[in-house]
């Protein structure tokens, strides 16, 4: 991760290496077993293609979001899902930016949408920058979930563990939990100058 200090306001980090990127999204676990035992997101019939499924390459936003697993049956399982770098860019070529405005009929038809949401730290504290979320449905989430998708893991007891030593130790720095696994390696991203004007990361 990033120092604080000199973080852009807009900025995409995440966990990768020469040919994927990670990003996560909380699942019941109807879904989620499936998932993981197949290798493919729609080996349940309880995972909806038409519903956005929304993917953050934060592992501390996706804490945030599904308080570790524990917010609700609906998120009881947590999903590291790995896809190649160039079927990431690919959604994010798609996107149309939301800032809670109203959608024009040609937006509302696009299949990928990004929020810039505030960053957390691995306790959940609220960042002074954004971390990036990417909504997907339509036809592009069913090429995503069936096609783009390169590896399931479920990290369900990293997110549990995380809360425990968070919430018993207190103030552990981030370079510890980084180096006990419990928060992954995440760097920056580097995003096309092409894709970063249309993701309104300028400024």
């Amino acid at each position: 991760m990033t120092s604080n200090s000199h973080t852009p306001y807009r900025q995409i980090r995440a966990l990768y290496d020469e040919e994927t990127i990670t990003v996560y999204q909380a699942y019941p676990a109807t879904i989620a077993e499936p998932a993981v035992q197949e290798q493919r997101l729609s080996a349940s019939p309880a995972f909806s293609h038409t519903r956005m499924t929304w993917i953050k390459p934060s592992w501390a936003w996706m804490m945030y979001r599904c308080g570790y697993s524990y917010k609700d049956k609906g998120q009881e399982r947590v999903l590291a899902i790995r896809m190649k770098h160039e079927h990431f860019k690919r959604l994010l070529s798609q996107a149309v930016v939301c800032h809670g405005q109203t959608l024009s009929a040609e937006e509302r038809g696009k299949g990928v949408r990004v929020q810039w949401d505030p960053e957390r730290s691995p306790g959940l504290d609220v960042l002074p920058y954004r971390s990036i979320q990417i909504g997907i449905s339509g036809k592009v989430g069913m090429v995503w979930a069936e096609e783009w998708i390169v590896g399931i893991e479920d990290v369900t007891e990293r997110a549990r563990r995380l809360k425990e030593v968070v919430e018993k130790e207190g103030g552990v720095e981030l370079k510890d939990l980084v180096e006990g696994g419990l928060v992954p390696e995440e760097r920056v991203w580097d995003v096309p100058e092409e894709l970063r004007k249309a993701l309104q990361m300028h400024g």
